[in-house]
């Protein structure tokens, strides 16, 4: 239920909306590399048609390399990829939210050089939860 577009021919960007899961993944590149990977929930509401033949809900393809995905406890971010070097109050539509940065430069230049979490915060004793997730060749 979902195919990559070129939003415009000229600007380098792509565009891949899953409507079962109400999320877009969008990649940007420059000179035929690939800058940035970013999966972002977009708030919509999930479509009972996608769900597969057994009835359950389709499951979420787009992860990282170790398995993060949008809709994760911001506890499961730290688990796989240990404290974030550094975190920050965000807001987005009026949202509160909450930044997590990761700095990958120390792995060399064959892997995302930066990863960007952004996780609604805790509410009502609920951990927070995975909204985007951004991954970068260079310091966004």
């Amino acid at each position: 239920m979902y195919r990559l577009t070129k939003k415009d021919p000229t600007d380098g960007i792509f565009l891949s909306h899953d409507v079962c899961l109400g999320q877009t993944l969008t990649l940007t590149e420059d000179n035929n590399e690939i800058e940035t990977i970013r999966v972002v929930d977009d708030g919509s509401d999930h479509t009972p048609e996608c769900s597969n033949r057994s009835g359950k809900p389709r499951l979420n393809r787009w992860v990282t390399g170790r398995g993060l995905k949008i809709g994760d406890s911001q506890q499961r971010v730290i688990d796989l990829y240990g404290q974030p070097n550094s975190r920050s109050p965000s807001t987005k539509d009026g949202k509160p939210l909450e930044l997590l940065y990761y700095a990958f430069d120390w792995a060399g230049p064959d892997v995302p050089q930066v990863m960007e979490v952004v996780c609604t915060r805790d509410k009502d004793g609920k951990p927070g939860r995975v909204v985007e997730i951004t991954l970068a060749a260079a310091s966004l």
